[in-house]
């Protein structure tokens, strides 16, 4: 939808306190990855020498252009207690002039996210810009990223902020578009953002995104974005070779790392 090409909703998941989430270093191509939590808290490392926690409401964006590699690690503080792990991750297509960028990573704190209220509806700008507004994660097309929840039964009509594309992910709750019902964990699509209209029952948290969609295809294999699928084919060949100068070690985190999967057969 618009330049987003994949959304991972991780969890809820309890661990206890011998269990950790522990993704070992991998590598990623032409995307930038969008990391937001609503529990928990995720350590992350990358090659080009980030090392910073994200909790709650911050938001993570790692542009990998070239390629990067990253791990992500529960912290070493919460390593034996009991936790909870939930949030989402995101991959959102680069144009294709920035493909081959250098990689980049920028941390946003949960405060620094633009928030407001409408009556008994709260707004955040995660990322992008609508509303008038504009998030500060360093976005590099056009699109957003809304969280929008309701306390009471409202009817909102909000097209008129949007552009492109648009796909609703219902986290929780009950929406209502046209007269029927979607519930936790659909995701609704919508070709033309301009007719984002819906109503949101009682207690309900939904998720916006979208944009302007490029001109050209993607294609995706494993953690690989790209126009060109000999770009990928060549990224699959640098890992599986351990090539360091198309994918660095990650600085305090390169003992293990997650090895390219095998083709499936039939």
């Amino acid at each position: 939808m618009g330049p987003f090409v994949f959304i991972d909703h991780m969890g809820p998941v309890y661990m206890k306190d011998y269990q950790n989430f522990d993704v070992a270093a991998h590598p990623h191509i032409g995307l930038s990855t969008l990391t937001y939590l609503f529990e928990g808290s995720i350590f992350h490392r990358d090659s080009i020498g980030s090392a910073i926690e994200i909790k709650p409401g911050a938001v993570n964006w790692m542009t990998a252009g070239k390629g990067v590699v990253h791990s992500e690690r529960t912290p070493e503080y919460l390593r034996h207690t009991g936790k909870s792990l939930h949030g989402f991750q995101i991959w959102v297509g680069l144009p294709a002039a920035l493909e081959d960028c250098e990689p980049s990573f920028h941390h946003t704190e949960a405060t620094d996210i633009p928030a407001w209220q409408d009556g008994d509806i709260a707004y955040k700008l995660i990322a992008g810009e609508a509303f008038g507004r504009k998030s500060p994660v360093p976005v590099h097309s056009k699109l957003f990223f809304l969280e929008i929840k309701s306390a009471t039964t409202q009817t909102i009509s909000i097209g008129k902020d949007l552009f492109g594309e648009a796909a609703m992910y219902v986290l929780e709750g009950t929406v209502n578009i046209e007269g029927n019902d979607y519930g936790t964990k659909q995701l609704l699509i919508a070709k033309n953002a301009t007719l984002c209209e819906f109503t949101l029952h009682a207690n309900t948290s939904v998720y916006i995104f979208g944009g302007e969609p490029f001109e050209e295809p993607r294609f995706i294999y494993w953690n690989f974005v790209s126009t060109s699928r000999e770009k990928i084919e060549t990224a699959k060949q640098n890992w599986q070779e351990q090539n360091l100068a198309a994918f660095p070690k990650v600085p305090g985190d390169d003992q293990d790392f997650v090895p390219l999967p095998k083709p499936k057969i039939g």
